[in-house]
């Protein structure tokens, strides 16, 4: 793993000689162990890995590195070892979950120090990845027999790290121009680009010396007027064919503009009403099944990343359940028939004072089926969907 502290060590023609020599050294590395690997959208999603699950499943590592605290190096290396995994066996995506996990503490032990390393047995408790630690033993195992036990790979950070650390010791002028107050900050912002893009599948057709090269590009191209003479040095020091750099360049400069919140500002919206009745079950719950929206997400209950699934979100249809397992709800009384004494009472219930007769005969009963949740007193309903139009 390459350094960016040590690579601002030395100055003149010896920092240039020893970036010269890391780049050498990254790009051979590079050349033994990187090989091609695209999922291919497969039509029995039991079978193969599908690319829409290879980025899901690394979008919920990225989470857990921010839980864990860990370097930015970690994720890149996990990434890496994962992609390089999958490239040299074919999983189901069952197993994906696992091979992720495994892949991110064997990361965690390579790059992180002793005390920063999490214990086994709460990264999969805190992590929800359904496996038990010595599931993850047992994948680590396949993990390294399967890797030749050789975990020490140049990332796509690595370069990036090189590359920024060459382009600053040739254009000191650089530093001037810089949007961030130090070198360390812009860097650092390159990383969340590059780490968004290796999220990306359409972007494993690109060796990572190649994908950090075009972020970096992408980058000078906005700061420096003779970027292009400096992209051709490193190019030529690298060893890149022009032709593939033009081709990342577009598809990482179409990915990080997607990426950006899509919404305009001062969008109009439209009511637009629920189609389908809510209703409530079990005391009140409302059901829900899974739910096709992918990705992982965090938890209601403590905000902690949840393992990727997918499922589909949607309101439960009105089921016709045994006899006597729901009883209707009381009815409610109408408002022409109240008197005096009753709309203080009603004053009173909706400050929580005094609880309210049908609340009551709710919570005794224990379950309340069959009644839409807009005739209930104290159920909660979701706001209507809203969807933006255009306007003319």
């Amino acid at each position: 793993q390459v350094d960016p502290r040590v690579t601002m060590k030395f100055s003149g023609p010896l920092e240039s000689q020893r970036l010269s020599l890391l780049l050498e050294m990254a790009i051979s590395r590079e050349a033994q162990m990187w090989k091609a690997h695209v999922p291919k959208i497969q039509p029995n999603q039991d079978v193969a890995i599908s690319p829409r699950q290879r980025d899901e499943v690394i979008q919920w590592l990225a989470k857990l590195k921010y839980q864990f605290h860990l370097y930015p190096e970690t994720l890149a290396l996990a990434i890496s070892l994962l992609d390089r995994f999958l490239a040299a066996v074919k999983a189901r995506p069952k197993y994906l979950n696992c091979i992720a996990i495994s892949c991110f503490f064997l990361a965690a032990k390579t790059i992180e120090e002793d005390e920063r390393i999490p214990v086994l047995k709460v990264l999969a408790r805190d992590s929800f990845c359904g496996c038990s630690p010595a599931e993850i033993r047992r994948m680590e195992k396949i993990i390294l027999d399967k890797l030749n036990w050789d975990l020490h790979m140049a990332t796509p950070l690595d370069f990036l790290h090189i590359f920024h650390a060459v382009a600053v010791s040739s254009r000191p002028q650089l530093l001037a121009l810089l949007p961030t107050a130090s070198p360390s900050q812009h860097v650092a912002a390159l990383t969340r680009q590059l780490l968004h893009c290796m999220a990306c599948f359409q972007l494993l057709q690109f060796k990572g010396s190649m994908l950090a090269l075009a972020i970096v590009s992408l980058e000078l191209e906005k700061l420096l007027p003779d970027w292009l003479a400096l992209i051709i040095e490193l190019l030529q020091k690298a060893q890149m064919d022009s032709s593939q750099l033009i081709h990342c360049r577009e598809l990482v400069a179409h990915h990080l503009s997607t990426a950006q919140p899509s919404l305009l500002p001062n969008s109009v919206y439209v009511y637009s009403p629920l189609q389908q009745s809510l209703v409530t079950c079990n005391r009140g719950a409302l059901q829900r099944q899974p739910s096709s929206v992918p990705g992982p997400g965090f938890c209601q209950d403590n905000g902690r990343p949840e393992a990727p699934v997918t499922a589909t979100a949607a309101l439960c249809p009105r089921l016709p359940g045994p006899a006597g397992a729901c009883k209707p709800g009381p009815a409610k009384r109408k408002v022409e028939e109240m008197e005096v004494d009753d709309f203080y009472d009603g004053i009173k219930r909706l400050y929580n004072e005094e609880l309210a007769p049908e609340a009551a005969a709710l919570e005794s009963a224990g379950s309340a089926c069959g009644a839409d949740v807009s005739r209930q007193e104290g159920s909660v309903s979701p706001c209507p969907p809203l969807q933006p139009v255009s306007v003319m």
